[in-house]
Protein backbone atom coordinates (compact mmCIF):
# COMPACT_ATOMS: atom_id res chain seq x y z
CA UNK A 1 0.00 0.00 0.00
CA UNK A 2 1.24 3.40 -0.65
CA UNK A 3 0.89 4.78 2.97
CA UNK A 4 2.98 1.66 4.21
CA UNK A 5 5.51 1.90 1.30
CA UNK A 6 5.86 5.64 1.67
CA UNK A 7 6.65 5.55 5.40
CA UNK A 8 9.04 2.41 5.00
CA UNK A 9 10.76 4.66 2.31
CA UNK A 10 10.76 7.40 4.59
CA UNK A 11 8.79 9.97 2.24
CA UNK A 12 5.23 11.40 2.23
CA UNK A 13 2.36 9.47 0.12
CA UNK A 14 2.16 12.35 -2.41
CA UNK A 15 5.79 11.93 -3.27
CA UNK A 16 5.63 8.68 -4.13
CA UNK A 17 2.67 8.94 -6.19
CA UNK A 18 4.26 11.74 -8.06
CA UNK A 19 7.48 9.30 -8.07
CA UNK A 20 4.99 6.20 -9.80
CA UNK A 21 3.65 8.49 -12.57
CA UNK A 22 6.96 9.27 -13.40
CA UNK A 23 7.76 6.00 -14.16
CA UNK A 24 10.32 5.99 -11.37
CA UNK A 25 8.55 2.96 -9.40
CA UNK A 26 6.11 0.08 -11.05
CA UNK A 27 4.19 -1.04 -8.38
CA UNK A 28 2.41 -3.95 -8.74
CA UNK A 29 -1.27 -4.03 -8.61
CA UNK A 30 -3.65 -5.44 -6.01
CA UNK A 31 -6.94 -7.51 -7.30
CA UNK A 32 -9.11 -4.36 -6.32
CA UNK A 33 -7.02 -1.76 -8.28
CA UNK A 34 -4.74 -0.74 -5.37
CA UNK A 35 -0.57 -0.56 -5.68
CA UNK A 36 1.47 -2.71 -3.89
CA UNK A 37 5.17 -1.71 -3.86
CA UNK A 38 7.89 -4.82 -2.86
CA UNK A 39 10.61 -4.34 -0.70
CA UNK A 40 12.53 -4.17 -4.20
CA UNK A 41 10.43 -0.83 -4.72
CA UNK A 42 10.98 0.49 -1.15
CA UNK A 43 14.90 0.05 -1.35
CA UNK A 44 14.45 2.35 -5.34
CA UNK A 45 12.17 4.50 -3.58
CA UNK A 46 15.04 5.06 -0.84
CA UNK A 47 17.52 5.31 -3.42
CA UNK A 48 15.40 7.81 -5.57
CA UNK A 49 15.42 10.15 -2.11
CA UNK A 50 19.25 9.49 -1.59
CA UNK A 51 20.20 10.91 -5.36
CA UNK A 52 17.63 13.73 -4.85
CA UNK A 53 18.31 15.50 -1.45
CA UNK A 54 22.04 13.96 -0.91
CA UNK A 55 23.17 14.06 -4.14
CA UNK A 56 21.37 16.91 -5.68
CA UNK A 57 20.20 14.92 -8.69
CA UNK A 58 16.96 15.96 -10.77
CA UNK A 59 14.28 13.65 -11.13
CA UNK A 60 14.73 12.92 -15.00
CA UNK A 61 18.73 12.44 -14.43
CA UNK A 62 17.18 10.17 -11.19
CA UNK A 63 14.91 8.49 -14.22
CA UNK A 64 17.68 7.92 -16.43
CA UNK A 65 20.25 6.70 -13.94
CA UNK A 66 17.81 3.60 -12.59
CA UNK A 67 17.39 3.19 -17.22
CA UNK A 68 20.61 2.86 -16.95
CA UNK A 69 21.68 0.67 -13.97
CA UNK A 70 18.77 -1.45 -15.26
CA UNK A 71 20.30 -1.77 -18.54
CA UNK A 72 23.48 -2.35 -16.83
CA UNK A 73 22.24 -5.39 -14.87
CA UNK A 74 20.69 -6.71 -18.56
CA UNK A 75 23.63 -6.23 -20.14
CA UNK A 76 25.59 -8.28 -17.28
CA UNK A 77 23.24 -10.95 -17.39
CA UNK A 78 23.61 -11.46 -20.92
CA UNK A 79 27.19 -11.29 -20.64
CA UNK A 80 27.15 -14.44 -18.38
CA UNK A 81 24.60 -16.18 -20.76
CA UNK A 82 27.25 -15.70 -23.65
CA UNK A 83 30.32 -16.91 -21.59
CA UNK A 84 28.20 -19.92 -21.07
CA UNK A 85 27.25 -20.53 -24.30
CA UNK A 86 31.13 -19.73 -24.94
CA UNK A 87 32.08 -22.10 -22.76
CA UNK A 88 30.00 -24.86 -23.64
CA UNK A 89 31.39 -24.55 -27.78
CA UNK A 90 34.79 -24.47 -26.35
CA UNK A 91 34.24 -27.88 -24.50
CA UNK A 92 32.05 -29.25 -27.92
CA UNK A 93 34.54 -28.22 -29.88
CA UNK A 94 37.68 -29.95 -27.79
CA UNK A 95 34.98 -33.07 -28.02
CA UNK A 96 34.99 -33.25 -31.76
CA UNK A 97 38.41 -32.58 -32.32
CA UNK A 98 39.34 -35.24 -29.81
CA UNK A 99 37.32 -37.30 -32.09
CA UNK A 100 38.39 -36.17 -35.45
CA UNK A 101 40.37 -38.23 -37.94
CA UNK A 102 42.45 -35.08 -38.73
CA UNK A 103 43.29 -33.41 -35.22
CA UNK A 104 45.20 -30.50 -35.24
CA UNK A 105 48.07 -31.79 -33.74
CA UNK A 106 48.99 -33.86 -36.71
CA UNK A 107 49.11 -30.17 -38.73
CA UNK A 108 52.70 -28.77 -39.00
CA UNK A 109 52.97 -25.33 -39.54
CA UNK A 110 55.31 -24.15 -42.18
CA UNK A 111 57.01 -20.62 -42.59
CA UNK A 112 57.81 -20.95 -46.35
CA UNK A 113 55.21 -19.81 -49.62
CA UNK A 114 55.72 -22.17 -52.12
CA UNK A 115 53.56 -21.62 -55.36
CA UNK A 116 54.29 -24.98 -56.74
CA UNK A 117 51.28 -26.73 -58.45
CA UNK A 118 51.59 -30.76 -57.87
CA UNK A 119 49.53 -32.88 -60.15
CA UNK A 120 48.41 -36.31 -58.95
CA UNK A 121 47.57 -38.56 -61.34
CA UNK A 122 46.77 -42.40 -60.54
CA UNK A 123 49.04 -45.02 -61.95
CA UNK A 124 48.25 -47.10 -64.72
CA UNK A 125 47.29 -50.42 -64.72
CA UNK A 126 49.43 -52.55 -67.42
CA UNK A 127 48.03 -52.88 -70.31
CA UNK A 128 46.66 -49.39 -70.10
CA UNK A 129 47.30 -46.60 -72.71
Amino acid sequence: MISVAARMAGMHPQTLRQYDRMGLVQAGRAAGGGRRYSVRDVVLLREVQRLSQDDGVNLAGIKRIISLEQLLGEMQQRIAQLEVELMAAVRRAAELEAISAFPRRDLVPTSRVSTALVVWQPKRKAGEG
